[in-house]
């Protein structure tokens, strides 16, 4: 048999199938063939991957990228692809009077799998500086429901984001009917948890399965209570199988929460970026670059591995393609190195993290399809550049509404 394409000679860590070693992967068409010590067989393009990290392709589960159509979204396709990301969710930035939009002109055309939860509010998150959910009358959770089980090989879920800036009075009333969508479309609620509404309120809502996103932001209403000490509710929750996401972002990852709450043995579940326009360049960068703060936190290369692959697979329900090196999944790999230096990490208030460690792409592999990151430079600069219009665009009209014009 001749493969498609052979990796030789890396150090592959799949989760999902307990692999933590040195393994030949090959390709055949847009499917693993073979994971194996040693494969002989030729191939049609072979790449010595001797000392670089080989994992499944990885899945960031908290994103805007309807670029174009929202105040937050972002180009996200080669950047994906530069940084070892096969698959990414777009976490509500369509509600159900858009979506066909985002199908469309974002998830049809990317290399990328590109795949949403769908948001309560049924416009979505158009105009991001404005709460899409302090008038309940953008709440259809029949609507939502609907296009959820009508798209099942896009959506994923059910997003809904609970913090004051969002919900104005309405506490977690928005929280509510999102659960009630999920419940008719058999899918999963993602929530934000953001100032202004209790935390203990909103985890009395979710169910297990369902996605707490930004799990290390700090300013009231967090993880932690008194003492800094991680709250009973938080607890309870986890154990009642409700998952915790990283989820980044500009305002939602504080060196000194995570601290914490790990010394507390309060990890993730999963590492996300939560990456739009605002972030992008300053604090987030990437999932690599995201990653690449916990491993320098102390969490462990293959924990990490697993946060980026295996466990947002399995909370997004597509652990049965996703996340693993399994023969006969998709071909979606990520390979690595990770560099050792002085490398400088920023959280969302700028506070400096030095690092020994980095995780550096190297090449990124979807659908038997190989991308270098050095071959998406132009567009990676095109995505940024778009990103940072944006930005500007956008608090510029924050300055204008505080000066009053």
């Amino acid at each position: 048999m001749t493969y498609d394409l052979l990796l030789k000679g890396a150090t592959v860590i799949d989760g999902a199938q307990g692999l933590n070693g040195e393994y030949d992967v090959a390709v055949l068409g847009e499917k693993i063939a073979a994971v194996e010590k040693e494969i002989a067989e030729p191939a049609k393009e072979t790449v010595n991957l001797q000392g670089r990290i080989l994992t499944p392709g990885w899945v960031d589960i908290h994103t805007h990228v309807y670029a174009g159509a929202t105040t937050w979204g972002i180009q996200g396709d080669a950047l994906c692809l530069a940084t070892g990301v096969t698959t990414v969710v777009d976490a509500g930035s369509s509600g159900w009077a858009n979506l066909v939009g985002f199908m469309d002109y974002v998830a049809a055309p990317a290399r990328t799998q590109v795949l949403t939860f769908v948001h309560i509010s049924g416009i979505g998150l158009t105009y991001g500086p404005v709460g899409e959910m302090e008038d309940m009358r953008y709440a259809d959770p029949e609507r939502t429901a609907f296009v959820i089980q009508r798209w099942p090989e896009t959506c994923v879920g059910v997003k809904v984001r609970e913090g004051r800036h969002q919900v104005g009075n309405n506490g977690v009333a928005p929280l509510k009917l999102a659960v009630k969508a999920a419940r008719l479309s058999d899918s999963k609620v993602m929530v934000h948890m953001g100032a202004g509404v209790p935390l203990p309120d909103v985890l009395d809502e979710v169910r297990p399965g369902d996605i707490v996103t930004h799990c290390y932001r700090g300013g009231g209403d967090t993880i932690l209570g008194a003492g800094e000490q991680v709250i009973p509710e938080v607890w309870a929750a986890r154990d009642r199988g409700v998952l915790f996401d990283l989820g980044h972002g500009g305002g939602s990852f504080l060196f000194d929460v995570a601290k914490k709450a790990l010394a507390q043995g309060f990890p993730s579940d999963v590492i996300s970026t939560d990456l739009h326009a605002h972030c992008l360049s300053d604090p987030v960068h990437s999932l690599p670059e995201t990653a690449s703060k916990l491993l320098n936190l102390g969490m462990e290369l293959p924990e990490v591995v697993y946060q980026t692959t295996a466990a947002p697979a399995a909370a997004i329900g597509r652990d049965d393609e996703l996340g693993t090196l399994r023969v006969g999944t998709v071909a979606d790999l990520a390979a690595f190195e990770v560099e050792e230096g002085a490398f400088e990490f920023r959280d969302v208030r700028d506070n400096l993290e030095v690092g020994a460690r980095k995780i550096q792409p190297v090449l990124t592999v979807r659908k038997g399809s190989l991308y270098r990151p050095d071959e998406l430079q132009e567009e990676v600069a095109e995505t940024l550049r778009r990103a940072r219009e944006m930005n500007a665009l956008v608090r510029g009209r924050f300055e204008r509404r505080q000066a009053g014009t």
